[in-house]
């Protein structure tokens, strides 16, 4: 089991997930997103804009999400 925070994933508060495998992981992190989304938290929106633009490019997005499966790999297991 591994840690990683909203913010560790592009997000924009401190809400820990845990989970097994880095989709996992990504799927909590899509999950709480969408609540914030549906709250209109500003911090979150604005983190959800600068995800957006990073959509646009797919490469960037692959690398983005590359680097992100990295440091998951990369915690250790609790």
């Amino acid at each position: 089991m591994k840690t990683m925070t909203c913010e560790q994933l592009g997000g924009a508060c401190d809400k820990e997930f845990h989970a097994e495998t880095f989709d996992e992981i990504a799927e909590q992190s899509k999950q709480h997103g969408m609540e914030m989304f549906q709250t209109q938290d500003e911090k979150h929106l604005g983190a959800m804009k600068s995800m957006m633009e990073l959509m646009q490019d797919p490469q960037k997005l692959q690398e983005w999400i590359e680097s992100k499966r990295k440091e998951f790999d990369a915690l250790p297991d609790e």
